[in-house]
This record gives C-alpha cells, structure tokens and sequence, in this order.
C-alpha cells in the first residue's frame, strides 16, 4: 500500500492482543528493509540459480501452503497470534492481528509470478514488488498529505519513480515509463487482495503483453 494508514483493529476479541498491535503502528521502517531484501534475495536467487520451472514452483507453491496454514492456525489460536506480534514486532502491521500476512502475500505473489511467466519477465515484477512498494509505503505514511485512491498521492509518485528506476535496465526508459503508470494506477484501486499478489502480478502481465517487443 502505498502510504494508507495502519490502525489496529477495534474491538478485538482478545484484549491482551490490542496493546501489541498498536506496537507496531507507524512507518515502519525495518518492516519495509525486510520486504526489500526479501524480494532482491529472491529475485537473485532465481538469476544465479536458475532452478527448472518445476523446481522454482513446487518450492514457493510448498512455502506458500505452509505459510497459509500457520496463518490460519494463528489466526483461531489467540496466543500464537500474540505471539506472533511479540516476536516480530519490527516487522507485523496491525492488519496482520486479522488477516493473513503480508510475508504469505509475498510469497503467494511470487509463487504465481513463477508459475505464470518466464524468468526475465518474474524478475523485474518481484523487484518492483520488493523496492517500489515498500519505498511508496515508508513516503506515504511520514510525507503523504493528500488522500489518493487507496493512499496517498505523495506515495504513488514515490511508487512511479522507483518503478521506473527498477525496469528501465529491463526495458527501456520508455517502456519502464509505461508499465510504471499502468502498475501505479492498478496498485490505486481498493482490490480485496493484497498489494503484494497484484504487484507482481499486475508487473508481469503488463511486461509479458511487450516482452515480444523488447526481448
């Protein structure tokens, strides 16, 4: 999300879970560091690797179910939630206390964005994913003032820019340019699913429509 407001949920059925949730409100910025190193980490370990489509897949698609499972489990069991927001308390959102994680979105997206398009064109959507997303959401909330779809407008231009920045070494100034808006302006609407499945998504798709063009 690119600078939207993070509050913890009111009337929680566990009383003892609101304090630890509303530990984690605000910027925060180590919370952003990991989900960018996250995504380089992937995206480099899928160029170096370079692991068959089948291995790649059936990695994420494992970590992916796994993931789904402990945060469903969390979720029905009051203590590992608490648990969960005392343990990485640099790293939740207070719309975790709710819902399933942002990390299980991450790796979801990037399961999908595997399993549906080649390598040169995954790598530049998780990159995306991993460094214009967080970088929108940090602006967003410390300089965001004006409401924008979803956001913040300070935060979707933080969002362009750095999109751009990342896709123009894969495509070309021009080409970034446009994937960029188109991204920016999907990334905008108040879609039920998380920004970190449509991200990449949304990237992947768009670069595959003119991958024939710049391949």
């Amino acid at each position: 999300m690119t600078g939207s407001p993070t509050t913890a949920p009111a009337g929680s059925p566990d009383p003892g879970l609101d304090p630890l949730v509303r530990r984690t409100e605000g910027p925060q910025p180590w919370r952003r560091v990991a989900h960018a190193a996250c995504g380089i980490v992937l995206a480099a370990a899928l160029v170096m690797v370079d692991p068959s489509w089948a291995a790649a897949t059936g990695v994420l698609g494992s970590l992916t179910v796994l993931l789904l499972a402990a945060d469903l489990l969390r979720l029905r069991v009051s203590g590992l939630n608490r648990l969960f927001f005392r343990v990485f308390r640099p790293f939740a959102s207070p719309r975790e206390a709710r819902g399933v994680a942002s990390s299980t979105w991450f790796i979801m997206g990037a399961f999908l964005a595997v399993a549906l398009f080649p390598l040169q064109v995954v790598v530049p959507a998780l990159l995306v994913l991993a460094l214009a997303d967080p970088a929108a959401s940090y602006a967003g909330r410390r300089w965001g003032r004006r409401p924008f779809g979803t956001g913040t407008f300070e935060g979707s231009l933080v969002f362009l820019a750095v999109a751009v920045v990342v896709l123009t070494p894969f495509t070309g100034v021009a080409v970034a340019a446009g994937v960029a808006v188109a991204v920016a302006a999907v990334e905008r609407i108040p879609w039920p699913l998380d920004d970190n499945l449509v991200i990449p998504l949304a990237t992947g798709a768009l670069l595959w429509t003119v991958l024939p063009f710049w391949s």
